[in-house]
Order: structure tokens, then sequence, then C-alpha cells
């Protein structure tokens, strides 16, 4: 499928029918995924009445709005607009954005990467203790008791992230508090709008008043430390302390706020699909056994009784193959739209200026002619010997602006599976299908219980 106007006539998208609209607003995601089969990864219209986003879901095409012109489709309007209350403004449109990119950047590096691998280690390691303690893991009867997979690797995760972010300027406390205010800023009060983006900003939903709660609490947490940094000199390796040393091209350097929405963005992308990720990976073990078995023994074999560390990375192969495979099924950043900025034409299609995009990495990982079997979970479909279009996979975008949080992602969910794993067999105590919930991102529908069993050596 080539991505070429050229003298085929031009013509409008085919509008989908206005049959799954009231699915949409009782099972977002049951409807979502038959808009998806009826569009077949053509290029179409969703019709939720007055609002008429185009669905665009083919690698071919999403390489063209991601990559080949991303120019024209902006970080802008449904969901960026709420959003950036909370994070600050896309790069698209934020005048400090050069200033972050180069911190960014900074900090993804090998030698950066470097100087946190040992306190990441050490604050996963601490985090998981904590755990095992709550749970009453190795203690009497052994297994312990039941605990909330998202809600403890919400506390594992944050702990992680936060202490690269910010450095020891927060306490443990204080980085509980700020993931309880996040979970809810990106959950139940932000849901309205995802469901309902064409209603301006300016007439209240329910959830919104909860959601500028959240922010005010997330800046009564985040300024202070801002400020005391900037007070004290700023000279950590945290980003907090980068960010107020850095400079762009012309000398100048970033204001508070700009920190504060670079501390928090990178949080957000930094965070968010971990913890969805290893809660739902709880129901793919329980679900594959030999999956199961195949990932226990590589932990085992690689990890042993060691303490989990940076230098078992590259041999936790198919961890990482497991992992991605999970990204897949459970694709956590299931929608992310684009405002069109000028008229355009894709494969023929004619898509009009002012329009918004939606890119749905949900429905492309399961469009059965770039996926053999999409419905099969199947880590070795990301084996090195596999290829596939490089835009067929989006569980962090892709183009110049994919998240920034796969370099994270790809640090710390496999160390803290593999600190997890070599001390526990966690146990799924659902009976129930473990179902996803649309928000910002897919999180579990109801908590995903498990007990951690220790492992017998």
């Amino acid at each position: 499928m080539s991505i070429d106007a050229g003298p085929r006539p031009v013509h409008d998208a085919k509008t989908l029918s206005l049959r799954h609209l009231p699915r949409l607003l009782r099972d977002p995601l049951r409807a979502f995924e038959e808009v998806g089969r009826e569009a077949g990864g053509e290029i179409a219209r969703v019709n939720l009445g007055p609002f008429r986003p185009y669905l665009i879901t083919h690698p071919d095409h999403l390489q063209y709005v991601l990559r080949d012109n991303v120019a024209n489709y902006r970080r802008e309007g449904m969901m960026w607009k709420p959003l950036s209350r909370l994070t600050g403004e896309g790069s698209d449109v934020d005048p400090s954005w050069p200033v972050k990119r180069k911190v960014f950047q900074t900090l993804l590096s090998g030698p950066s990467v470097t100087g946190f691998a040992d306190e990441m280690t050490a604050t996963i390691a601490d985090a998981v203790d904590d755990l095992a303690r709550r749970a009453g893991a190795g203690g009497p009867g052994g297994a312990g008791r039941p605990v909330d997979a998202f809600a403890e690797m919400t506390r594992v995760v944050y702990r992680t992230i936060i202490r690269v972010l910010v450095g020891d300027r927060i306490s443990l406390s204080g980085i509980d508090e700020l993931g309880q205010v996040m979970v809810t800023a990106t959950t139940s009060s932000f849901r309205s709008r995802m469901l309902m983006p064409f209603v301006p900003l300016s007439v209240p939903l329910p959830g919104d008043r909860m959601f500028n709660r959240c922010v005010q609490a997330v800046d009564d947490l985040v300024y202070p430390i801002v400020r005391k940094a900037r007070r004290d000199g700023a000279d950590g390796r945290d980003v907090v302390s980068m960010m107020i040393r850095a400079r762009d091209d012309a000398g100048r350097g970033v204001d508070d706020k700009a920190v504060r929405d670079g501390v928090v963005g990178l949080f957000v992308a930094s965070t968010d699909t971990t913890v969805s990720a290893l809660s739902f990976l709880w129901a793919a073990l329980d679900a594959h056994p030999d999956v199961r078995a195949r990932l226990y023994d590589e932990i085992d074999t690689v990890v042993g009784t060691d303490k989990p560390g940076f230098e078992h990375l590259p041999k936790l192969v198919y961890t990482k193959l497991f992992l991605h495979e999970v990204l897949r099924v459970y694709s956590v950043a299931w929608i992310t739209p684009r405002t069109v900025a000028a008229d355009d034409v894709i494969d023929g299609v004619r898509i009009r200026a002012g329009s918004t995009v939606a890119i749905s990495p949900y429905l492309t990982h399961r469009l059965p002619g770039v996926w053999p079997e999409p419905e099969v979970f199947d880590p070795e479909r990301f084996a090195a010997d596999r290829t596939r279009h490089r835009f067929a996979y989006l569980a962090f975008g892709g183009g110049p602006n994919q998240c920034a949080g796969r370099v994270f992602f790809f640090l710390e969910a496999p160390l803290i599976l593999a600190t997890l794993l070599s001390r526990f067999r966690p146990v799924l105590e659902n009976t129930a299908e473990v179902r996803p919930r649309v928000d910002i991102t897919l999180k579990p529908r109801e908590p995903v219980m498990i007990r951690l069993r220790p492992v017998e050596r």
C-alpha cells in the first residue's frame, strides 16, 4: 500500500455506521474493536454524531502521519488540551521544548543511565521488600495475603522513577501521595473528556473538578521542590537540577513552570505504561503456563539468587520479548489523537484541515493483515529474526515524537519483574477475566489480585 495520491482520484473517507455510538458510551473498548473491524485498516471517519475523527490504523498510513508529514499532524485538541493542564504543552507548541529536549537526551544517554543504575536497582529492591512485608509473603502460611497488583506496581514504579527525577528531595510518603494524586488525575477524573472529546473545556463534565484538584495537588508537591533546588544551586544529577542548569542555544534558561512541566511530563511518560503493563501481565502469565515456565526459567538462570542489576538486562532476552507482547495485547496508550493543520491527501483519501485524526495502537496491534493470528499471545513474534513494518508496533508511538518513556520502560520493567520473580511466584487470585478500562491509558477494570508465593530453592 503506497501513500501517494498520484494520478488516482482523490475521494472522501468512508463514514462508519452510527450504530457504534450507544455501545461506545456503555463499553468503549469493545465498541472500539467493532469500529476497527468495520474499518478493516482503511482510512475511515468514525460517526460520533457532531464529532467525526479520521481513524488511521494501517502502518503505511501511520508512517506518513507520524514521520513523513509529522508537522501537519499536531498534538493538539482532543486529549492533549485537557492533559496539558497536568503535564504542560506538548513539544509541538512548547517554547521551552529545546531545553527540555537537551535534558531528556542527556538523561537517556549511556553515561547518565550508568549514573543512576545503582540507585534505580536499590530503590526497586527496597520497594519489593516493602511489598513483601505488606503482602505477608514468607511468613506463616508462605504465600501471605492477596494484594492489588495495580496499587502495588504503582508504588514500586513511582518510587523508582521519582528518585531519578528529583533525587532525595521528596520523602517516601510524598512519593506515595503523588502516586495517589496522579492515578486519580489520569483515571476517573479524566474519563469523561476521553469519551466526549467534542465537548468544549468551558462546559463542565463529571470529573473536571476532581481533575483540577489533582493538578493543584501536583503543583503543591512539585513547585516547592523546584524552588528549593533553585535556591540550593541545583548541583545534583536529578532531572530537576538538570533542567534548572540547562540553557538553549541562546543561553536562556527556563522558569519554574517549565521545570515543573518537564518533571511531571517525564514522570507520566515513564510510569503510566509501566504500571499498567506490570498489572496486566499477571493475567497473561496465568493464562499461558508455557510462557510462564519459560519466563521463570530465564530469570532463575540469569539472576538466580543474586540481586538483579543492570548487568543482567542484556541476558533477559525472553523477558523483553514477553514485555513487548504484553504491550501489544494490552496496548496501554490505546489512542493518540492528532489535529490536522492543513488539507492533505493520504493514499487517495482527502484529509481536511482542522479535523481530528485518531491513531489507535490498540487497533493497529490487532490488524490480521499486519499481525499473524493477532488474538494469540506469542512473545516469539518479537524475536530478532522476525520482521514487521516499523510502524506496526506503536506501544510508544513512532517517528520524532516517540515517547521518551520507552527507554525507562525497558530498564525498569525487566528489573522490577526480575527482582520480584527471583524471589516469588505470584499467583493470580481473580476468577473472572481481567479486562481493560478506558482512561487516558488502559488500566485494569477491576483490581488484579495476586498472592506472593516464595520461590522454593
